[in-house]
């Protein structure tokens, strides 16, 4: 369950004025809030549906879904939030009464929900969980890929030699027999360099045959950064092995999947106009939901190789589901497991891979001792008020960038946007996107003069919060103002293929990209990081947050929070209710947990 809400007051946007009942109880505990009762209203008219505690569920079911999950136990539902101050004359359900009630009704009959082993679904996210399980059952039971058993060998030791890529070595010779293979690990432990060098592996088996792969992210950016790491790797082969690299292009998965106008959740390929592909790779698949997820199993050839790349320890999809970590919880116990965790630590600064181990390991004694050692790479600032601290950093990078967008240095200014990145929790609040972003635009023109009303001012960074299939930009795709040639601002935007000038005025769905949320941040890497922590009270302060956040950083970060709230951040966990997991552990597509 999320985090209770407390009305601000009778006024309060969450509130449902018109709720009756249960329902409206529930809605004043702040247990749901004003959509969860309308939807659960709505569908209670329109089926007939007219028990209280039913339409409970379904208002509980609403806003898990919105938080994550794609199901809900109403039996533990109690057990979970004992914090709820219900007002008089009301309370929970009786938990097995409440279950039975959910089995059967008019809701169950028109299909709008479904009951199984005792969890509740709404019928979308149980149909797309019964897909996945089903499609990747199938994947696993297929006869494996045949081998040439010598070029792999040789294969082997020449793209991995020595025992420095020892680790690497057994995880591809294990991906080369399989047609799936979820490759996971943690910052800097060599995932993108194996399957590069995976691919060229794979190729050679082809032995001349030409293969179509696809390298893909759920985010412009983090398509971008594979591809980068692709062709970073195919500069360290030589002969056929770096050419067979070097022409590799990636895209959002959205983009590969083809754009059906009219349609957000389908797309131009499925089960009736698969992927033409040989091999489809997917990094950062911590980022996929699990409607992604079931769109990509169905647009995939049976005999097409999947590689689905991630940190299953970040945070998840903003949408529903925890795929990633379903799929390495549920597939790791079987004997034909598809799941390789790669341990080891070639990249990342070794301070920040201390701080990423303590975070996952929720040791925070041993995270602040690492924040507050000597040395310019990690830094704790506790202040109460930070701002002083962080103003000259701040709006020294960022009248850096004005600066090089002032003088036409498109390039320049583009990688100045993405040397730091300010990540905040929230949008909202005193320690949210939307002020600092604020701040950090006051700050510049108190020191330059600059008034900034135009919306696109030069220097003015630029973050994509749509796809746009027009312009081929993608949510999550980084860009900066810049003056043109004949003077008029022009947008120099970063994207998976690359950077691209568009004029200003073309842009649609934009922001400011001072200051970006956590969840925007993944899938991408800034050589310095700073961290703005929320309150303890905040329901988004989770160790996943923190590491998701963390390993943002290249070479340097800098946490803004107390020790308190980094002591409470490590004790919360950003679980979801999910039926996935033990669906592909018991192998059946209809078994949930």
């Amino acid at each position: 369950m999320s985090e209770l809400f407390e009305a601000t007051s009778e006024n309060d946007a969450r509130l449902a004025l018109r709720a009756q009942g249960l329902l409206a109880h529930a809605n004043q505990a702040g247990l749901v809030t004003a959509p969860d009762v309308h939807v659960a209203d709505r569908l209670g008219v329109l089926t007939g549906e007219d028990r209280p505690e039913v339409l409970l569920a379904v208002a509980l079911l609403s806003r898990a879904a919105r938080a994550g999950s794609t199901c809900l136990d109403v039996r533990s539902v109690a057990e979970l939030t004992p914090e709820v101050a219900w007002p008089e004359g009301a309370g929970w359900p009786d938990p097995q009464a409440w279950s039975q009630a959910c089995q059967s009704g008019p809701l169950i009959e028109a299909g709008v929900l479904r009951h199984e082993f005792g969890l509740l679904y709404l019928d979308r996210y149980w149909q797309e969980e019964r897909q996945v399980c089903a499609d990747l059952q199938l994947r696993l039971s297929q006869p494996p890929p045949q081998v040439d058993e010598d070029r792999l060998a040789s294969a082997l030791e020449r793209l991995f030699p020595g025992q420095s890529f020892a680790e690497q070595r057994q995880a591809s010779q294990r991906a080369a027999r399989s047609w799936t293979t979820v490759l996971t690990g943690g910052p800097g432990s060599g995932k993108t360099t194996t399957v590069a060098r995976l691919l060229a592996l794979l190729a050679d088996q082809a032995d001349g045959a030409p293969l179509r792969i696809a390298l893909s992210a759920p985010t412009g950016k983090a398509a971008a950064r594979l591809q980068e790491a692709v062709l970073n790797a195919a500069g360290h082969l030589t002969g056929p092995d770096a050419a067979r690299l070097e022409q590799l292009q990636a895209s959002t998965l959205h983009r590969l999947l083809g754009w059906r106008p009219g349609h957000r959740t389908r797309f131009a390929h499925d089960r009736s106009n698969p992927l033409p592909h040989d091999i489809v790779v997917v990094d950062e698949t911590s980022m996929l939901s699990l409607t992604m997820t079931a769109r990509l199993l169905e647009a995939l050839r049976p005999q097409a190789r999947l590689i689905l790349v991630g940190d299953a320890d970040q945070l998840a999809s903003v949408d529903a589901g925890a795929v990633l970590a379903d799929l390495v919880a549920g597939l790791s116990g079987r004997a034909d497991s598809p799941v390789v965790t790669l341990r080891g630590s070639h990249r990342f600064d070794a301070g920040i891979r201390t701080l990423a181990d303590a975070i996952r390991d929720g040791d925070a004694d041993a995270l602040l001792a690492a924040l507050r050692s000597s040395g310019p790479e990690r830094e704790l600032i506790e202040d109460e008020d930070p701002l002083p601290r962080l103003r000259a950093r701040l709006v020294r990078h960022a009248c850096a960038i004005r600066d090089a967008a002032r003088d036409g240095r498109g390039e320049e200014a583009l990688e100045l946007v993405g040397r730091h990145r300010l990540l905040c929790a929230h949008r909202r609040g005193p320690f949210g996107v939307q002020a600092w972003n604020r701040h950090i635009e006051r700050w510049v023109t108190e020191e330059t003069g600059d008034r900034l009303f135009e919306p696109m001012y030069l220097g003015r960074p630029l973050l994509v919060t749509a796809n746009d299939y027009g312009l081929e930009l993608f949510n999550g795709d980084t860009g900066v103002v810049v003056r043109g040639e004949d003077g008029s601002p022009v947008a120099w935007m970063s994207g998976a293929s690359g950077s691209a000038r568009l004029g200003a005025s073309r842009l649609g769905d934009v922001e400011t990209m001072h200051a970006m949320t956590v969840h925007k941040a993944q899938g991408s890497e800034a050589q310095d990081v700073t961290v703005l922590l929320p309150t303890d009270d905040s329901a988004l302060l989770t160790r996943e947050l923190l590491y998701t956040a963390i390993t943002r950083a290249q070479r340097r970060v800098c946490v803004v929070g107390s020790e308190a709230v980094l002591r409470e951040s490590l004790t919360r966990r950003a679980r979801r209710a999910t039926g996935l997991a033990e669906r592909l552990a018991t192998g059946d597509d209809s078994a949930a947990q």
